[in-house]
This record gives C-alpha cells, sequence and structure tokens, in this order.
C-alpha cells in the first residue's frame, strides 16, 4: 500500500521533519510537493522530483532530489525552498500561540507541473509546525512606553531573559521569541514603531525606550537579575549594538547583519546625540525582479569623516556575537561587523566575534523558514527591497546559526551568572 509519513506530524517550527514513502514501484520517478496558506491565505509552494529505491521506497534523509526547487540530498528541502504563488511576500507567522502552520506534502506518480487543483494527488499528509510549546505563556506588555509580548517557558525560573528586535518590517514580530521560549529563554518580543500607539514611523530613536524595556524585564520576578540578552536583525540590530555600548543591564547581544554606526534616524540617549552616517541614493540599484539593492546606499564607517555616526563599541561590556551573510544585499554586514571587531581589537578588547555564511541572505531566521529572497517594505520604500541569499546555503546558515545563538546566550546568561 502506497503511504506518505512524515514525522512528528506536529513538532515545533525549528525541528526537523522525516519524510518517507513506501509502496512505490522500484526505481519510480515521483514529484513531491509541499504547499501551506500564510494567515492572510497566501500561498506558498514548492516541489522536488526523486527516484524510489529498489525496494520502492523513498528517504529523504538518503535520497537526493534530481530537479525542482533543490538538487541532492536535503531532508528539509521542500520546507525550505517554499516560494510565494505571488512575488515578493515574506512568510510570517503572526499568531504563534493558538495555532500551527499547516503544511500540505503531496505525491505525484510522476515528474510534472501539475496544477494542483486539477491533478489529484496519489498520497497526501498534513504537518503541523507549532511556534510554542505547550505550557509557553504569553503575556501582552502595555507598561509605560514598552509595547511587546513577553514569552515565558513553563516553571517558576529564573530564566535568562532576552530582548528579541527585528528591523524595519515595523510592527511585532513574536515568531522568534516564541520558538526561544520553547527552549527555556524569556524572551520579550519588542516593537519599537508601527505599532499601538507607538510611531507609525521611524523618524528619530530614543535610546531610553530600550533602557526601560531593559529595566522592565530584569524586574520581573522570573528573570534572572545578572543582565539580558537581546536578539537582533538588520534595523533592530543596530539598536542592540547602542543598548551594548550604552546600557549596563545588556550583557549579551546577537547582531544577524545589522551596520555598526547610526542610519537613516539621530540616536538620543539622555544628553547624547549621534547623527546618521550619509546616504547616497544614486548608489541604490535594482535588481532583475525589480527589487532595491541597497547593499552601497551608505557610507563607509571607516572613513574618518563618518566617525561621527560610529557606535563606540569599545565601551561595550557585554558578549557580542555578529552573524554576517555574505550574500546580504540589504546592508554590507560583513564589512560593518569586521571594522566593529577592528575597533574592539584597537582598543585591546576580545568581547566580540563574528559568524560568517558563505551564500546566506539577510534575513536569517530560524531553521527551515524559506529563504526571503525579496519583499515589499512599506515603512521605508514604496518598491521591494531585496535581501539576497542562495537558497541551500542560506538554509544551511538558518540551522547553524540556531544553535549557535542558543549556545552563546546559555554560556554568557546562564553559565556566567552561575558562576557569579
Amino acid at each position: 500500500m502506497l503511504q506518505l509519513t512524515a514525522t512528528p506530524a506536529s513538532a515545533l517550527a525549528d525541528e526537523p521533519v522525516h519524510i518517507r514513502v513506501t509502496g512505490l514501484p522500484p526505481l519510480q520517478m515521483v514529484t513531491l510537493t509541499a504547499s501551506l496558506k500564510d494567515e492572510k491565505g497566501k500561498l506558498f509552494r514548492s516541489k522536488a522530483f526523486y527516484r524510489s529505491n529498489e525496494a520502492g521506497e523513498l528517504d529523504l534523509k538518503q535520497a537526493p532530489s534530481f530537479g525542482g526547487d533543490y538538487v541532492g540530498v536535503h531532508p528539509m528541502g521542500l520546507f525550505w525552498s517554499l516560494k510565494p504563488e505571488r512575488t515578493f511576500r515574506r512568510l510570517l507567522k503572526r499568531d504563534v500561540m493558538n495555532s500551527p502552520f499547516l503544511v500540505t506534502l503531496d505525491l505525484y506518480d510522476s515528474v510534472g507541473f501539475q496544477d494542483s487543483a486539477t491533478v489529484e494527488p496519489r498520497v497526501s499528509h498534513v504537518v503541523q509546525r507549532w511556534f510554542s510549546n505547550p505550557g509557553t505563556q504569553r503575556v501582552q506588555i502595555r507598561e509605560g512606553r514598552v509595547r511587546g509580548a513577553l514569552f515565558l517557558p513553563p516553571g517558576e525560573g529564573p530564566f535568562p531573559g532576552i530582548i528579541d528586535l527585528f528591523g524595519g518590517i515595523g510592527g511585532l514580530v513574536e515568531f522568534r521569541a516564541s520558538l526561544l521560549a520553547a527552549h527555556g529563554f524569556a524572551v520579550l518580543a519588542l516593537a519599537y514603531f508601527g505599532y499601538e500607539d507607538l510611531p507609525e514611523r521611524l523618524e528619530d530613536v530614543d535610546l531610553e525606550y530600550f533602557e526601560e524595556a531593559a529595566n522592565l524585564l530584569l524586574a520581573h520576578p522570573k528573570i534572572r537579575k545578572l543582565g539580558i540578552g537581546v536578539i537582533s536583525v538588520s534595523k533592530g540590530a543596530e539598536f542592540a549594538l547602542a543598548m551594548a555600548c550604552f546600557l549596563r543591564q545588556v550583557v549579551a547581544i546577537v547582531c544577524i547583519n545589522g551596520p555598526n554606526a547610526v542610519c537613516d534616524f539621530p540616536l538620543k540617549y539622555r544628553d547624547l546625540i549621534m547623527t546618521p552616517i550619509q546616504s547616497f541614493p544614486e548608489r541604490i540599484q535594482i535588481d532583475v525582479l525589480g527589487a532595491v539593492r541597497l547593499r552601497h546606499f551608505r557610507a563607509n564607517p571607516r572613513d574618518k569623516r563618518n566617525q561621527q555616526s560610529v557606535y563606540p563599541i569599545e565601551k561595550a561590556q557585554s558578549q557580542i556575537l555578529f552573524i554576517v551573510g555574505e550574500n546580504d544585499e540589504s546592508i554590507n554586514s560583513k564589512e560593518y561587523a569586521e571594522q566593529a571587531l577592528d575597533q574592539l581589537q584597537s582598543h585591546g578588547r576580545s568581547n566580540g566575534r563574528m559568524l560568517v555564511y558563505p551564500g546566506a541572505g539577510h534575513l536569517i531566521e530560524p531553521p527551515y523558514a524559506p529563504l526571503c529572497y525579496a519583499s515589499w517594505n512599506s515603512h521605508f520604500f514604496s518598491v521591494p527591497l531585496l535581501w539576497g541569499g542562495d537558497p541551500v546555503a542560506h538554509a544551511a546558515a538558518q540551522e547553524h546559526s540556531w544553535g549557535e545563538i542558543q549556545k552563546f546566550f546559555r554560556q554568557h546568561l546562564v553559565q556566567t551568572s552561575s558562576k557569579l
């Protein structure tokens, strides 16, 4: 009997799934597809072409794909190669507590580009991809100026505390925070514009807002008291670096593809005002897809004329992990991270390190998330932005970096505090 299995059928979104097919004719070529609809009903799909073995079985842990959206042995390829039906859409989970993404796996007994609406699959299987664990608590935060959502693991704690910052997408993005909570961290997904009564657009940045959020998190009875971490990407990584430089509450930060200088808008902190680095609209490039490449948009922070905009990273007491995708088309993130590390070294500091991922793009997310090569970002531009990334290399970067991020925070938020 023909059977398609995916084990486990219900799991966290950052956990691998073992896909197998049995009951096929020996050495038959087949098409495997995956599809899901996001919470707005937008469709994402992927497909790959496989051959069964002499026993009529197919195991994606061992069998290579001969074509389709990827080639070679990639057990989770159907997940990370999902593409939007309409270009420039990004797959984002909004309701992380109450419902999973439902991924439908379909098997067709030939190689083809079938429309699933007109051709019935031989067999199907639905996989649930959750973004929170049973027992995880989500607490809406509306205290003082701070707006966000706090995710607490089950138990009394105390837990290592982390603030999660996304970039120019704005609003409140929770999926990374809820997944980290499933791994034992208490995480505040922090909005800083485009949400509730916060400014609709980012026009200037007051670091005291982030300080207020750090103090709020540290004051929570379930949070370890010796300092917090920050995980960040893109524009959020700029603010994480500012927090490391100026806020003593922060003891460990992860900066994913961010700058080392103030960009776009002034940064204010008490009596300090840092002006943004110069930008050059004439350096913007347009990709063949029509998406905008911002990689060369901003001035070089190494230029002496731009030093007033560069963060004084040598003042940072926290540990810093830079995560860099070499195919980042939005920010020259490797150059920024290298300059930051040089700056630390020139002051005799060794509290920073960098992980570089060849072929990875800008939006490095938890494992098995589809590569978002380009998408709309209405808060900053009226055109789609190019993020970059080779799908296979980007998927490998996401899987490796996710483990390194957790090890980094456990080392500096758990092990360090247990020694004190």
